[in-house]
């Protein structure tokens, strides 16, 4: 399956035309429906970005819309397996400054076996098991 993973920082940019990477981020958004990627992503990262819109109405109904019943994109339950492997992440590799929704982000991912993430965030390329697409 042609399958990427959606972080918040990528479609943040996405969503507002006024961040400079903004037309970087469409143009690649175009580039992967016409190779008719699935998008995977899970609720955590969706939370970071309504929490960005919070105080934009419009665009954070958008990017609700964007991800409720959107037939392109899943939005994958986190186990508590993935839980535990999130927080084991973060114990080993404290000298890094990854959240936890990234943490969880990366474990769901490997579990997925989707090596490819679309990002703005260093935390996901300083990670350095994925191919970031940004």
């Amino acid at each position: 399956m042609n399958r990427v993973f959606v972080d918040a920082s990528f479609w943040i940019v996405y969503r507002d035309e006024d961040d400079a990477r903004h037309a970087s981020a469409k143009q690649i958004i175009t580039d992967l429906f016409q190779r008719r990627t699935h998008f995977a992503t899970t609720l955590p990262v969706v939370c970071e970005i309504h929490a960005y819109f919070t105080r934009n109405s419009q665009k954070r109904e958008r990017v609700l819309k964007d991800f409720w019943n959107n037939p392109v994109l899943t939005i994958e339950e986190i186990s508590h397996q993935d839980q535990e492997a999130a927080m084991e992440l973060l114990r080993q590799n404290g000298d890094k400054t990854y959240s936890l929704c990234d943490a969880i982000s990366f474990v769901v991912m490997r579990r997925l076996k989707a090596n490819r993430a679309v990002s703005f965030d260093n935390h996901f390329r300083q990670f350095g098991e994925f191919e970031i697409i940004n």
